[in-house]
Formats: C-alpha cells, structure tokens, sequence
C-alpha cells in the first residue's frame, strides 16, 4: 500500500467463490516444463522480517501454508497499513502431489445488520469516503486468520502454535520501524490521525516515530499468543471479539457488527477458477476477487501479437485496450456469487472474448468501452466503487513444491484507524458500492448485503504448464490496479519472457474508461509518443506508482524470485 496513494476513479472486483477449473484447451503443442527443483523453498513479501518468518518455518519442515500463517502473523505487526489479524484475504494454494489447485476466500463479511443504504448520509447522498472509511460501519468481520487456519488445517505440517513465534517475539522485544510504516504513519491519511494511530505511532515527546525507531507491541504479542493457543476462536470469540465490537460501535456512525456476526464467520474454499493461456494455465480465486477480470485480460490479449512487442509502443497498446475492456466488463457484473448471478463462464467462454478483442482497433476510441453482454449476464448498473490500497502480497514455495500466492488486506492504510489489542480493524465495507442502485433504478451487483462479501480486485496468480507443473505465482496489492499490476506481470512474464523481477519492475500502465494513468518516465524513450500517436495519453502522478508486486518462478536453475523495487520487500531462497 502506498501513502495516500491516489488510485483511479475505477470501480473494480471481481470474485472468489465459484472456483472452477476449465479443461486445458488449445495446449495440445505445449512445451513440457520441468517440475519445480525438490528440496529448494522462497519468500517473496513486502518485508524482510516476515520473509525471514517464513524461512524459519520452512526451516524447521513446514509447509508453504505454515509459512504463509508465520508470514502474514509479522506483516500484521510490521506492516499494518496493509494487512493484519483485523483483515482479510484470499490465497490460491498448488498441491505438487495432486497437481490441483485450491482457492481459499478469507473475504471480510457484512454484519447481519447492514443494510443497503448504510453508506448514505441523512441528505440522501452517499457519505464522504473518509467519513466512511473512519465509521464503525466500514468494518466487517475479519477473515484473514479463520482463512489461513483452514489451509493450514489442509495443508500444514506443523503445529499451529509454532507459527506465531516470531511476531510474538518481535512485538514482545521490539522491531526497526519500516520505512513505509513510517510514513505511512506520518501520512496525510485520515486513519494516521486517529486517537489510536496517534497514540501507537507516537513517541514519549509527542512526535511520530521515525525510520529505525524501535517499536514494540505488547498488546499485539499478547493477541497471538492467543491466537496460537486457541486458533481464530480466539479473535472471533472472547474478550478480543467483545473488543472488536465495542469500537465499531463508537462515534457518530456506529457499525452493527455483532459477537455473533464475528462467531458464526466461515471462509470458503473451492477449485481454483483456471483457464488456458497460450501455453499455460492460469489460476486465480474466483469472484468475489480479482481473478476473473485477470483471466479475461489475459483472454483478450492472447487474440492479439502483443507477444511480439515486448515493452514497445505497440504491446503497450495493446495491453491498454484490453485492460479497458477488462475493466468494463469487471465494473458491470463481478460481485458474491452467493448473492448475484455473475456470468463468470460467459464472460472467460472463447466466443464472447473473440467478440471482445476484436474491439482493440489500430488506435484508441476517445470514448470509454461499454461493458460487454455475455452469456448469462442481467442487467447491471457499472459501479464506481473505489478500493484504496492498503493491501500487500507474498509467496511461499515450499521443498516439496507446493505453493501459496496469497494478497492480504486491511483495505485503506491502517483501515478505519480504529484499533484493539494491538491490532487495526478492517474498513473493507466501503469496498461495497455507497448506492445499491444507479440513476435509473438499475441494481449495483456489488450493493450491500447482511453477510455479503465486497467485490475485491485482489486476484493472486498462480501458473501452470500444460502437464500442471508449478510455473510461476505472482500477485500485487494496489486497490482497482491490481488487475492492471498483475495482468503486466504475467504478460512481461509468459510473453515477453523477461525474468521475474524484470517483469515486476516494468512500468506500470492502468486503463479505464478514457482515463491512462502510467509511470511515464519509465518507459522506453519514445514509447509515450507512439502511444499518444495511437490516441492513448499517458498521465504520471494518479497512482500508477502504487504496485507491490511479488513473485516467484521456475527456471532451469531453480526457483528465481521478484520484489517490486517500488517498495522494501524480499524474495530469499530457503537454501542460498
């Protein structure tokens, strides 16, 4: 997550849970990649400290999921502008026995006591987004913790309580601030001026801490302890719950999430959504994530030659054109499956991508693209929702192969900025559309409902080759532009065939509407003029700076992992 980070005016989510996996077509010349090399293992994650957690459990025999718990325990403490206890989640889990890949959904739920209209003001108009953001009604029931006791119940090794050691250790004895948790904390942000922001990030004289400063969290090492001992019972149930929900109960705007909303949250899991990609699978959590909208910008872009145009003008054409479509598509139709029809096979089936792709012309309309009719599809009023970007991603592989690709969230930087037991909680509800329904009356698929989960544009990627070995996973925080970071990401990675970290540092270009929001200085000299020649005007400064891509690959030699320059995470190998 970036701070204050200004993310576009997109409204983008997709979905999670109607996972489902499509026959490998069109793969029938597909090269036969090696299996992933038995007995390496890599982290790659936004900070050192949380991959170094992750080292030590692959250390001691744990699994890529028992990493994952060990990982995002220490992300929470030392990066809590973008995920946390207090969060959410989605993970795509690779089996390398089975072969198979699982999706896991740890989205946040709407209490039983949220209502449609809950983010309208007394004037009939939708709230102010901070106001909402620092409402107790932004707050749903947190599910990154129930999520990762599930897989790791799946999958792990261990015993859970010898995942929580080092954050417990690092909130107990004291760690370096972070830079950007520094500066996050010291941000213009409305969460990093709340009471409880204030009084955690400041220092004895009254001033915020600074880079290098030494934090400790005893409130936090003491709430992993719990969690250790009695698993999510003990954040969903008991004396951290009851706390939960008497802070979103405070203040002008009091939330209704209830100790009974905490105590009867369940994650979900299921096959992973997978569709042929040139010669590769990709897999992706279904609605309501990010992963079908990632799918069907890869579709759109296999019915084109961008992979000829390796980081040219014209590649970058192309992926514009087809992330617009994606986002057109996206905005109209993705919601929770569990409460809206979404056509996510009309949307991914062949016929209706080719009809799609066909719309990228030589040069760019000047009007934005109309959402697409697939099959299956109602009609839907676009949402304008907009996803700030407190967020993060990481990878595990373990030495047995398996894999976990894993995007995590607390939504905005320290999400509502309201705080207990050490952690922040969630404001993932203001990723519901403030109107449930448009100008006309027509319905919004990603409206408020009592236990509904928010579209999200969280999408972590993981690829296979035609045999269904392990090939690359990849993933990026960054509110709507995930899809854009990832989508560029898999396109420098399978069709430019550029090296991981290469294809992560790219320069980032997110397209919607008639809106081109890009790092316009990182670009090859002359590939901004080519495209405004091709009616594509690249603006800097809206946000497009704000990926935190991770990832990691398979190559002749071994494991090869990436770390987006753009902020201070790692990729290490277990055994360097």
């Amino acid at each position: 997550m970036t701070v204050r980070t200004r993310f576009l005016p997109l409204a983008l989510s997709v979905l999670l849970a109607a996972c489902q996996s499509s026959p490998p077509a069109r793969l029938e010349s597909a090269p036969v990649a090696a299996p992933a090399a038995r007995g390496q293992g890599m982290v790659a994650a936004a900070n050192p400290m949380a991959v170094e957690a992750g080292l030590r459990v692959l250390r001691e025999g744990g699994s890529a999921v028992d990493a994952a718990v060990a990982v995002q325990a220490v992300l929470g403490l030392v990066e809590p502008q973008s995920s946390g206890l207090g969060g959410g989640a989605f993970m795509t889990y690779y089996d390398a026995r089975t072969r198979s890949v699982t999706a896991y959904d740890g989205r946040e739920t709407a209490p039983a006591g949220a209502t449609p209209d809950m983010f309208i003001g007394p004037d009939g108009r939708p709230l102010d987004r901070a106001t909402a953001i620092l409402s107790g009604r932004s707050t749903g029931a947190p599910g990154a913790v129930a999520m990762l006791a599930m897989a790791q119940a799946d999958h792990g090794k261990l015993a859970w309580n010898r995942l929580f050691l080092d954050a417990e250790r690092l909130a107990d004895q004291g760690f370096p601030a972070p830079g950007r948790m520094a500066m996050s904390a010291s941000s213009r942000s409305p969460q990093a001026s709340t009471p409880d922001a204030v009084a955690y990030f400041s220092k004895p004289d009254g001033t915020k801490i600074q880079k290098g400063d030494t934090v400790r969290n005893p409130a936090y090492a003491a709430t992993v302890r719990k969690i250790a001992a009695q698993g999510p019972k003990a954040l969903l149930e008991g004396e951290i719950a009851e706390a939960i929900v008497a802070k979103v109960r405070e203040g002008a705007l009091p939330g209704t999430l209830s100790l009974d909303d905490l105590k009867r949250y369940r994650p979900r899991k299921g096959e992973a959504l997978c569709r042929p990609f040139r010669v590769y699978i990709v897999c992706t959590p279904g609605a309501p994530s990010g992963g079908p909208a990632v799918l069907q910008g890869l579709g759109l872009l296999e019915r084109t030659d961008i992979a000829v145009h390796p980081n040219d003008a014209e590649g970058w054409y192309l992926f514009s054109q087809a992330s617009r479509l994606m986002y057109a598509d996206r905005d109209r139709y993705i919601g929770d499956p569990a409460f809206v029809d979404v056509p996510i096979e009309g949307l991914l089936e062949p016929a209706y991508l080719d009809a799609r792709a066909k719309l990228i012309g030589p040069v760019a309309s000047p009007t934005a693209p109309e959402p697409g009719m697939p099959r299956g599809a109602k009609a839907r009023s676009p949402d304008a929702t907009r996803e700030p970007a407190g967020t993060t991603h990481f990878v595990v592989v373990d030495p047995a192969g398996n894999v976990v690709s894993m995007t995590t969230t607390v939504e905005s930087i320290f999400g509502s900025g309201r705080m207990v037991h050490g952690f922040f909680l969630n404001n993932q509800l203001t990723d519901f559309s403030f109107s449930p329904k448009d100008k006309t009356g027509a319905p919004v698929a990603n409206a408020v409902a009592p236990g509904k989960r928010p579209r999200s544009s969280m999408a972590p990627a993981i690829v296979l080759d035609r045999n269904r070995n392990f090939v690359a996973a990849v993933g990026s925080p960054g509110g709507p532009a995930i899809l854009a970071y990832n989508l560029k990401a898999l396109v420098g990675v399978l069709d430019w065939k550029l090296p991981i970290q290469e294809a992560l540092a790219l320069p980032n270009l997110i397209s919607s509407g008639t809106f081109y929001a890009a790092e316009v200085d990182k670009f090859p000299p002359g590939i901004a003029q080519g495209l405004a020649a091709k009616g594509v005007t690249l603006r800097s400064g809206a946000g497009a700076e704000g990926s935190g891509l991770h990832g990691v690959e398979v190559t002749p030699q071994g494991l090869r992992g990436g770390a987006d320059p753009r902020r201070e995470g790692v990729a290490l190998p277990l055994n360097p």
